[in-house]
């Protein structure tokens, strides 16, 4: 019999991102494998983006008019309100009185942060027509603060950047938060709203941009073309953790088992070596922490967001870890491209669905892939990394 000891559970979940604007459409979108990738006129080219669905866009637009003060915010912040209310309704703590919820801290993360309204409000600067709004809803502790006002949160409210590792980043704030007692209910998560002509533009200069347009999926990480078929996303996604005894978990709950880190010293402008090094120190990082008996994986969520530098250099890693015991590997980037900051909590979304369902959602497309399916899912790994060198990897599991 196990001894009694602390855990951190998923509560809830709530997400909203081009595959669906809730469980059960984000779960129908998955089982059938459609992408939610559109293609846009950008400077003159066709170019594949995940932007949200209609559906989706009705969600926002109800939202803004709950709140006159809403109106006002950038995409990115109403995406997090949105993912939050759903993960905190979930999890039962969704207060309808005004209420402080003081032992509820939040953590959301962006790698752009506002940046459609920042761009806006650089228009208007030029034409010397600047509001008084634009400090305000620019900066990113703009995220977590609107969240906490939104749920009744009163406990901690932190807003941060680590690129792309961002959400991961807020789950693993959340772990330690709860572990300590700082707080005894966290919100952690990410959004990114980055579907603007200057942010595709850059993405474009690095030259990592999918030229597939045409393509069923025009994003194929591990895809066989031998191009880089990278496609910016929006979307947004929050998790509700609680610590938990052991004598208190029911069949059923999803527990995170381990936050693992890696950092590697930039030898390329996206920062990741050929090695993929960070992705081997965060793995092994993460594996270190759980006992022996746990450290089976079934399955890898990779971060690999369609570059063939990036991909190859996760694959290697894991390869390098593994060996020839290697875990069934999957991603949910060939349906809603790269969401930068957001990404991690939508491949925690991912995995929840999958310990759900049991059920791989299969490529659309040929790819270098390994066909292993796991005899059951039991134990997750999922990866993110971003610009400058870093890697977290969170391993989940069912009871």
């Amino acid at each position: 019999m196990e001894a009694e000891r602390e855990h951190i559970v998923i509560r809830g979940c709530g997400a909203i991102s081009p595959l669906g604007i809730d469980e059960q459409s984000t779960s129908q979108a998955y089982l059938t494998g459609r992408p939610g990738i559109s293609v846009i006129q950008h400077q003159g080219q066709a170019t594949p983006v995940a932007a949200l669905s209609a559906a989706g866009e009705d969600a926002l637009r109800k939202l803004q008019t709950e709140n006159p003060s809403y109106r006002q915010l950038d995409r990115s912040v109403l995406m997090a309100i949105y993912a939050a209310r759903q993960a905190t309704e979930q999890a039962g703590w969704l207060n309808p009185q005004s209420d402080q919820q003081n032992d509820l801290a939040v953590n959301i993360g962006s790698s752009r942060g506002a940046t459609g309204l920042f761009e806006q409000h650089y228009k208007n600067f030029q034409q010397q027509k600047l509001s008084a709004s634009a400090s305000p809803t620019t900066t990113l502790g703009n995220l977590s603060s609107w969240v906490g006002h939104a749920v009744h949160a009163g406990g901690a409210q932190i807003s941060h950047s680590i690129t792309c590792s961002t959400a991961l980043m807020a789950v693993a704030n959340g772990v330690a938060w709860l572990r300590a007692g700082m707080a005894s209910r966290f919100l952690a998560g990410g959004t990114e709203a980055p579907l603007t002509d200057f942010t595709i533009a850059q993405m474009k200069a690095i030259g990592i941009y999918s030229g597939m347009h045409e393509a069923p999926y025009p994003c194929q990480p591990y895809g066989t073309s031998g191009q880089n078929t990278f496609v910016l996303g929006e979307g947004a996604a929050v998790l509700a953790l609680e610590k938990v005894s052991s004598s208190q978990l029911i069949k059923g709950d999803v527990v995170i088992e381990s936050v693992g880190f890696g950092f590697e010293q930039i030898k390329s402008k996206t920062g990741i070596s050929a090695d993929g090094l960070n992705f081997q120190q965060s793995m092994r990082h993460a594996l270190s922490q759980l006992p022996e008996h746990k450290q089976a994986i079934d399955v890898i969520i990779t971060h690999s967001p369609g570059t063939k530098a990036g991909d190859k250099a996760e694959l290697f890693a894991i390869e390098s870890l593994f060996k020839n015991n290697s875990p069934s590997i999957t991603t949910n980037k060939h349906l809603l491209g790269h969401t930068l900051g957001a990404s991690g909590a939508l491949s925690l979304q991912y995995a929840l669905h999958l310990l759900a369902q049991q059920q791989i959602t299969l490529l659309g497309y040929t790819s270098i892939l390994p066909n292993k399916t796991p005899a059951a899912v039991n134990s997750i790994m999922v990866n993110a990394a971003g610009f400058g060198g870093n890697a977290t990897t969170v391993v989940l599991s069912i009871v």
